[in-house]
């Protein structure tokens, strides 16, 4: 995912990319991508964040509660600062075959990629085998009745330069990435006259998408 800041945020606003990964009814689900937002941080620099849930309830934002365990070797931690030089990162978010939990791995393209942590398999009792729902995309907030900010880097996605997800992938049982059947793709958008989602692309040198939208929305 393309990786942007946003300086002037101010607190109320938000934005974000992510990665939503959950079983059929949304109950359990594990989320991570990279966000701004003054009032979680106190700043409006960009964040690489994970989060997690089990009933929409519980559940936190990176280390904010016993939940998702970071590894010693992670070459980054969840809540860190990302710079907008880093352009891209990328993630990978499976079920290990070996331990059953759910694990996160992190870098700057698909073949460089480093586990972060995991969210253990006991946090997530609705996804015992596998996942039964997978969200790629963006987020924008603001406080009701204030105007909401830009999403993605604020173009619409009928431009090549607007915001974008590459190398879009299911991952299989043993770990291994494959191309999304096409029958299996459903866009959501929910303030289309603020944001909305490009064509999905089915290519030889990685499947993407463009999102986002100059913002706009009071409600």
């Amino acid at each position: 995912m393309d990786v942007y800041d946003f300086p002037n945020l101010r607190k109320g606003e938000s934005i974000a990319a992510q990665i939503w990964v959950s079983d059929a009814d949304k109950k359990n689900q594990v989320i991570s991508g990279w966000e701004v937002d003054p009032e979680q941080y106190g700043d409006s620099k960009t964040h690489f964040y994970v989060d997690w849930t089990t009933d929409l309830k519980d559940g936190c934002r990176n280390l904010g509660c016993l939940g998702f365990v970071p590894v010693n070797i992670a070459t980054i931690t969840p809540g860190d600062t990302l710079e907008p030089s880093t352009g891209k990162i990328s993630l990978k978010i499976f079920k290990s075959k070996e331990d059953g939990d759910w694990w996160l791995h992190y870098g700057h393209d698909i073949n460089n990629l480093n586990p972060v942590g995991y969210w253990p398999k006991s946090l997530l009792p609705n996804m015992p085998d596998h996942a039964g729902n997978i969200v790629w995309g963006g987020t924008a907030g603001s406080y009701n009745g204030q105007v909401s900010p830009p999403m993605g880097n604020g173009q619409w996605p009928r431009s090549n330069s607007a915001a974008s997800f590459q190398n879009v992938q299911y991952v299989d049982f043993n770990g291994q990435g494959y191309d999304p059947p096409g029958y299996s793709l459903h866009a959501i958008e929910t303030h289309r006259k603020c944001y909305q989602t490009g064509v999905f692309q089915l290519r030889v040198q990685g499947n993407m998408f463009h999102y986002g939208g100059p913002g706009g929305c009071t409600s």
